[in-house]
């Protein structure tokens, strides 16, 4: 499991609590806190199972960047005088008697912390079944460490087989819970990283889509100011062998501006190609088009004030390499669908096969196409659509929509749907052109 929490490196200028030293303290003063909340399960205080054991298992798992054993060092000694400042002032005992009864504990974290340094690089290969398993076996020798170091200091010496089991079965307890509340963290982080790159992503596709159906008009507009160019220059050749100089001087300066204009806009189009690459790689199913192009037009219908229930049926689901001109064709088309729906409604998105076609329809509820309107709807500047003030619109979107489909030699049509009570706009292009070789 990633570990979201490792540095490699701590930048300069950052927060004092992300300095290295500070979250050891931190480590050690909040493990010597918590190690206050014990039971003892033999008779005395000869030997604890303190929450302190958890603390330092989970902060060892989160803030894998920390020297381990700095880190066992510095919060056994602290522990050590944590609780030997507590016994000078609750009880009678002098400070030797003191300092060798805890000084165990101080054995217990730094041993700890040498064996999880042992696995440490393999921490994410590990299940966390078997990561919670080998943590406790390194809680149990940790612990037999502890009891050594107090049979030598103290010659305490009361432990026995069932007592031994009780131990591990302490160890296992703790330490599942551990690795359980860490792997709870690690995923509620993976998942917060994974929304804000699905985030990135539909800015991406945004990005993408609406650049290029910039890229795809400046190709068509370069085209266009190579056939002007071409026939103002033939123009040109006609009028200087008519023998007038004058308006052919004209022409060939107008020609020139012409010419310029079309490599200035190739240098552009060079430069918009390259970012739309950079920016937008790699394939997509047709289950991914759909998801986003519902979800950015239920935020376009809501931005509108608009109460829009989206519909999808999918049949097919293959990966395209051509996502970009599909999402184009699918954004336009959603977005019409929004516009036509004056307050509340549906629209019906749905991808199919059909014999070799892949087919795309995009049906609403609004009040439909007019039968005399439906010829004009893919030409250039046609729109029944007004603003408030009751300014037309471009009338290009759809006319865009149709480019792209002859640029896969498909087809599009137009027709009202019954059974939604608006349009429905058809596009049928081969599969073979769209969907991607494994």
């Amino acid at each position: 499991m990633a570990n979201t929490f490792t540095r490699e490196h701590e930048p300069m200028g950052q927060p004092f609590y992300r300095h290295r030293y500070i979250q050891i303290l931190m480590v050690a003063v909040v493990t010597a806190i918590a190690g206050e909340f014990k039971i003892n399960p033999f008779d005395g205080d000869v030997f604890r199972i303190a929450l302190g054991s958890s603390v330092f298992l989970l902060f060892l798992l989160l803030f894998r960047h920390l020297s381990y054993p700095l880190t066992g060092l510095i919060t056994g000694i602290f522990v050590l005088l944590f609780r030997t400042a507590i016994d000078l002032a609750a009880t009678d005992l002098s400070l030797h008697e003191i300092t060798a009864r805890h000084f165990s504990a101080t054995v217990y974290y730094i041993v700890f912390a040498l064996l999880m340094r042992l696995i440490k690089k393999r921490m994410d290969r590990f299940h966390p079944l078997v990561l919670g398993a080998v943590a406790a076996v390194i809680d149990l020798l940790s612990n037999e460490m502890e009891l050594l170091t107090r049979l030598l200091v103290l010659g305490t010496d009361s432990f026995r087989l069932n007592e031994w089991n009780y131990l591990m079965a302490i160890a296992m307890l703790r330490t599942y819970f551990t690795t359980g509340l860490y792997s709870s963290i690690s995923v509620s982080q993976l998942r917060a990283v994974q929304k804000e790159q699905n985030r990135r992503i539909e800015q991406m596709l945004g990005f993408g889509s609406g650049l290029y159906g910039e890229v795809f008009y400046l190709r068509k507009s370069i085209g266009t100011l190579e056939q002007a160019t071409l026939d103002s220059y033939a123009l040109y050749r006609s009028l200087k062998d008519g023998g007038d100089d004058g308006h052919g001087s004209q022409l060939l300066q107008m020609t020139q501006q012409i010419h310029e204009v079309k490599k200035d806009s190739q240098r552009i189009l060079a430069g918009l190609t390259k970012l739309v690459d950079r920016e937008v790689t790699g394939d997509m199913p047709l289950s991914g088009l759909l998801r986003f192009t519902i979800k950015s037009n239920q935020k376009y219908a809501d931005m509108l004030g608009k109460t829009i229930t989206f519909n999808q049926t999918l049949t097919t689901d293959y990966t395209t390499a051509s996502y970009i001109p599909l999402l184009t064709l699918l954004n336009n088309l959603t977005a019409n669908a929004v516009e036509a729906i004056p307050v509340k409604g549906n629209v019906y998105l749905n991808i199919y096969e059909k014999d070799e076609y892949t087919v795309f329809t995009v049906t609403d509820s609004g009040g439909g196409v007019r039968e005399h309107d439906i010829e004009l709807l893919f030409e250039p500047g046609f729109t029944t659509k007004f603003d408030d003030e009751g300014a037309a619109a471009t009338g290009i979107g759809l006319s865009h929509v149709r480019d792209i489909v002859r640029m896969f030699d498909g087809d599009i049509t137009v027709s009202n749907a019954p059974y939604a009570g608006g349009a429905m706009f058809r596009i049928a292009i081969l599969t073979e052109k769209l969907r991607k070789e494994e």
